[in-house]
């Protein structure tokens, strides 16, 4: 039978073999054959024009300010748009173009095609994470006050048990926190928080040697002892904003960091957050402590970033940065989302609790799944990790 399809991206490998193409053409046709959109800043309006030019005579195009032209503006930003073989091209055609500030956009592209998210990151005790598919980090939260009271577990008994329901559940990573940091909380004293933590780590760690642990905290002392207790990973929320010590914690202990990104503090971080481009300004903050933490010794294949669900953000804002994860993925780091029963799940189902969310959790995760997350930080490992190995089964046909 004569037909026509339209096929599936992520079965183009497994078509080709279908059509018994060489296999040492696959790479070549995998270049050309998705178009990538890549947004560049501040391009000097000539720049922008030469730009424009290039991709036409590659076969691409260029979105453009529409005064760029007869440079009415002095900048505009710039949308390419074509494959990775496109900017390949781009990339070597502009070797001598080191005028109208061309340089810097040479660079920026041929960083882009280079760069590789780490495949695996170690911890200061030999664990591996490794980013193969999409891992569950379970949540333990050593506190009275945390916002959802499922996760509250405060004597040694029950947060040995919830470990180990996670670990039978299929956790990859547990992550420990004794400072609640929802909306409008006051932080406890670090003695406090030291005595919720270290122990809770120490315990864990001894009953369960493999586990990767995450501490969820912003003191570098904290950090300090966890890490010496058997923690794995820094999880710090502020993005190593409110304490200055904490990246050289990092930086001594080579350990894992997952930076986020917070407007304000957990106490005033919801009164009117206001973005005027909230993709553009997470990925410029992101830019900016990767630089400061790089700067102070932190080693830059172990840092991990996240966007920060619900810190700092209204209910458009949250759903704006799921529906652009893609965006975040070019900055070439393991992503984490941690959106697990939030606010603004409970607002899109009617203004449920957090006790009525798992539903809605569930649905973020799929869609973190299908969009290449490597990490979601969830309440209820066992639901999150059943969606997960289904969609993972179903996104293997395509790489078989």
């Amino acid at each position: 039978m004569k037909m026509l399809i339209e096929l599936s991206l992520d079965f183009l490998r497994a078509e080709m073999e279908r059509v018994k193409a060489h296999p040492a053409s696959f790479p070549i046709f995998e270049r050309k054959s998705r178009i990538i959109l890549l947004k560049i800043y501040g391009v000097s309006a000539p720049g922008a024009n030469v730009l424009k030019q290039e991709m036409l005579s590659l076969g691409g195009d260029a979105v453009v300010h529409k005064n760029a032209v007869d440079c009415k503006v002095s900048e505009s930003d710039v949308i390419l748009l074509g494959t990775r073989k496109h900017y390949e091209a781009l990339v070597k055609k502009m070797e001598a173009a080191d005028y109208f500030g061309l340089t810097r956009v040479r660079k920026e592209l041929k960083d882009f095609l280079e760069r590789r998210k780490a495949e695996y990151i170690d911890s200061p005790w030999g664990r591996r994470i490794s980013f193969e598919r999409t891992l569950v980090m379970g949540i333990i939260n050593v506190t009275p006050d945390s916002f959802y009271t499922g996760s509250r577990k405060q004597d040694l008994k029950e947060i040995l048990e919830a470990a180990s329901h996670m670990v039978e559940c299929g956790a990859d990573i547990i992550d420990v926190g004794g400072l609640s940091t929802r909306p409008g909380s006051e932080p406890v004293a670090e003695e406090e928080e030291l005595a919720r933590v270290v122990p809770a780590v120490k315990a864990i760690r001894e009953s369960f040697p493999r586990i990767p642990i995450s501490v969820d905290t912003y003191r570098a002392e904290v950090a300090r002892k966890a890490l010496q207790a058997g923690a794995d990973i820094i999880n710090d929320i502020s993005g190593l904003m409110f304490d200055e010590n904490l990246v050289r914690v990092a930086a001594e202990f080579r350990a894992p960091l997952v930076l986020m990104h917070i407007k304000g503090t957990p106490k005033d971080m919801q009164k009117d957050p206001h973005y005027d481009d909230v993709v553009r300004e997470i990925a410029e903050y992101f830019l900016e402590r990767m630089e400061f933490a790089e700067a102070a010794g932190v080693d830059p294949a172990k840092i991990i970033l996240d966007p920060g669900i619900g810190f700092g953000k209204q209910y458009r804002h949250n759903l704006e940065i799921l529906a652009r994860l893609e965006e975040f993925k070019s900055l070439k780091k393991p992503l984490l989302i941690g959106a697990s029963r939030k606010t603004f799940i409970g607002k899109a189902l009617g203004d449920a609790p957090p006790e009525e969310r798992l539903e809605g959790t569930l649905a973020v995760t799929a869609l973190c799944v299908m969009k290449g997350v490597d990490i979601v930080r969830v309440h209820d490992v066992k639901e999150n990790r059943r969606v997960i190995d289904v969609l993972e089964a179903v996104k293997c046909q395509g790489r078989s």
